[in-house]
């Protein structure tokens, strides 16, 4: 049986809907606040920390956004595909990740997992299909969210041709909390974007940038996305605003997308 319209939709037709309202989709969100915490929908993000031989920062951050970004996009999430439909609910409420570090065995454990890795510079990243956060998989349950910190590094400027993804230089984050936020900005690009940018970008495997931002510009892009479609449409800039559940205050924005 053919399912019905809506639910043949994109899984980021819902982000797009809640953040671009210029474009006048329909956007309706499940209220969450009033959810037991374990029947809370949330992606795990895997970040592998080895005790040896920790990555550095910045590439982390980049494997965690394209890796959240390639499961939304991944042909078993297209309507059909067998990660349709847990995505498109996750999608459909508020778009939370937990991010939790792994090595050695563990790291290798959650490989069997539905998701997709992503390594850049030797750096590696797994996002994993969205379940309830009381149906984590045993082999993420045990991994620990603590302890993902890493100190700042110098990756110098950003490439050209690749999508920035800038951080909030004022609010200090956990390397997992970041990796949770550069995941949203990479999704809100993503849904925003017409096919043949889609495209192109797939084309380099959705890989992107992540900088602190220097102050005199955040303060620039914060003032411009107060008016987000002007924000979009001329200058190709969304921003990443949290909803404040963990270490940052309601509203926060974290990060400002700059599509190249």
């Amino acid at each position: 049986m053919m399912a019905p319209d809506s639910a043949r939709e994109s899984v980021l037709a819902p982000v797009a809907a809640r953040y671009a309202w210029w474009l006048g989709l329909s956007a309706e969100r499940a209220a969450e606040r009033d959810v037991p915490p374990e029947q809370v929908w949330a992606m795990p993000v895997v970040l592998r920390m080895e005790k040896t031989h920790p990555p550095a920062r910045t590439p982390l951050l980049e494997a965690a956004a394209g890796a959240a970004l390639s499961v939304c996009l991944d042909d078993e999430a297209r309507p059909g595909g067998a990660w349709y439909e847990p995505l498109h609910t996750w999608t459909s409420g508020h778009i939370r990740k937990v991010a939790r570090r792994a090595r050695g065995a563990h790291w290798e454990a959650v490989q069997h997992l539905p998701g997709v890795t992503v390594d850049v510079d030797g750096a590696q990243a797994r996002a994993l299909v969205p379940c309830r956060v009381g149906d984590l998989p045993r082999e993420v349950a045990r991994l620990q969210i603590s302890g993902s910190d890493l100190p700042a590094d110098d990756p110098g400027p950003a490439p050209d041709g690749l999508p920035v993804l800038l951080l909030n230089p004022e609010v200090p984050m956990s390397a997992g909390k970041a990796a949770a936020q550069v995941g949203h900005a990479t999704m809100l690009l993503a849904a925003l974007l017409d096919a043949s940018a889609l495209a192109e970008w797939a084309a380099h495997g959705y890989r992107c940038a992540v900088r602190v931002a220097d102050s005199g510009f955040w303060d620039e892009g914060v003032a411009a996305v107060a008016d987000p479609r002007r924000a979009w449409t001329e200058h190709g800039l969304v921003a990443v605003r949290d909803a404040g559940f963990t270490e940052v205050e309601p509203g926060t924005v974290t990060v400002l997308a700059r599509w190249s």
